[in-house]
């Protein structure tokens, strides 16, 4: 019985010890376990909901961030309907299969940036051209990067009088089919914001349009209960923090960290290097996640974090850590056959999205 005693008391010991090693437990659990991607078009709905049950369920994950925009046949404006979108029965079937695994689906439609990727204007500037915040910038025939525009990708004008009322639409309608609490509404990588040449928001505060969009889309959710999350790339200072145009501002919306309301989620996403922008986004009182993309050395060290910051947080600032999300930029198809090790071999075999995954969220 002596040495059972001293076993025990040995193997608490290394736990306590080494709490960040391979073989240890964490001392408690991350609230959100996520996972972020395309959402599956309807011919792929199959094997995408296989992969939840399959690869989701057994690793806990509790979150899925599903990026739908387009990819839904809305009945409120079916103009801006991707074509072989999700009709609302297969959308059904989604939210059957999280909720027997308990993992919560939360829709993203891309607002105010990302209307346009390369050359091609998205779905809601091609229908409503008038929405745009920079018109006179027209789409490449071949696009490259730099351009003497500046073009990245388009954004909707915040200020337009119609905007809005079609947006809050599409969110409405897609949060009801996917009987969702909380919205993911985008928001990263928005470089026209208060253009000069803009005839509503030329010559404003383009920290004050920012938080206004947020405010607005917070508003709108919260009036039924609803909550907002965000990527939070646009509240850095990319000058500063020496983190750039990608992941962080420079077009000065950092400031409107101090503006945006504290009751949202914040996706703080970084790929190249693990930053601990976690601390400054609780500093500022609100809850942050944090999210890799295809570095798994990346991934684990960012997870090691979230984990030292629990721990050594104060109570105040322990919930505002709210944990880890994958994000994977490929469609669910694309994706599946890197993971199960189908078609073409990437040129980089280590530093994949399903690498990341699996390094992150071990079965």
């Amino acid at each position: 019985m002596k040495k059972l005693l001293t076993m025990l008391l040995l193997l608490l010991g290394s736990a306590v010890l080494y709490p960040s090693s391979s073989n240890a437990l964490p001392k408690d659990t991350l609230p959100v376990r996520g996972f972020c991607i395309a959402a599956p078009t309807g011919a792929g709905l199959a094997p995408f909901l296989k992969f939840i049950r399959e690869e989701l369920a057994p690793r806990h994950i509790n979150t899925l961030v599903l990026r739908v925009d387009f990819n839904y046949e809305y009945t409120s404006h079916p103009e801006l309907r991707d074509p072989g979108a999700l009709t609302k029965a297969q959308v059904k079937e989604l939210v059957q299969v999280c909720r027997q695994h308990h993992i919560q689906l939360i829709p993203q439609i891309n607002l105010l940036g990302h209307q346009s990727w390369a050359g091609t204007t998205m779905n809601l500037l091609k229908v409503y051209p008038d929405f745009d915040e920079t018109p006179w910038v027209k789409m490449p025939a071949k696009y490259e990067w730099p351009n003497a525009d500046g073009l990245y990708c388009k954004s909707y004008c915040p200020l337009h009088p119609g905007v809005h009322k079609v947006v809050f639409e599409l969110v409405d309608e897609v949060m009801d089919a996917f009987e969702a609490t909380a919205f993911h509404a985008g928001m990263d990588e928005v470089f026209y914001l208060g253009e000069d040449k803009c005839p509503r928001c030329g010559g404003r505060d383009k920290a004050e349009l920012y938080a206004g969009e947020v405010w607005k889309v917070r508003n709108h959710l919260a009036q039924k209960g609803r909550t907002l999350w965000i990527w939070g790339d646009r509240l850095l200072d990319g000058k500063t923090t020496g983190m750039g145009m990608w992941e962080a501002s420079m077009n000065n919306t950092h400031r409107a960290i101090d503006l945006v309301p504290k009751d949202i989620m914040i996706c703080d996403w970084h790929y190249e290097r693990p930053d601990k922008s976690p601390v400054y986004f609780a500093s500022k009182g609100l809850q942050v996640i944090t999210c890799p993309w295809r570095k798994p050395d990346n991934a684990v060290a960012q997870l090691e974090d979230m984990y030292d910051f629990r721990s050594s947080a104060t109570p105040e600032m322990k919930p505002r850590y709210q944990g880890m999300m994958q994000t994977v930029w490929s469609d669910a198809g694309h994706f599946l056959d890197e993971f199960y090790g189908r078609g073409k071999q990437q040129a980089d075999t280590v530093n994949t999205s399903a690498n990341c995954f699996r390094a992150v969220f071990k079965k």
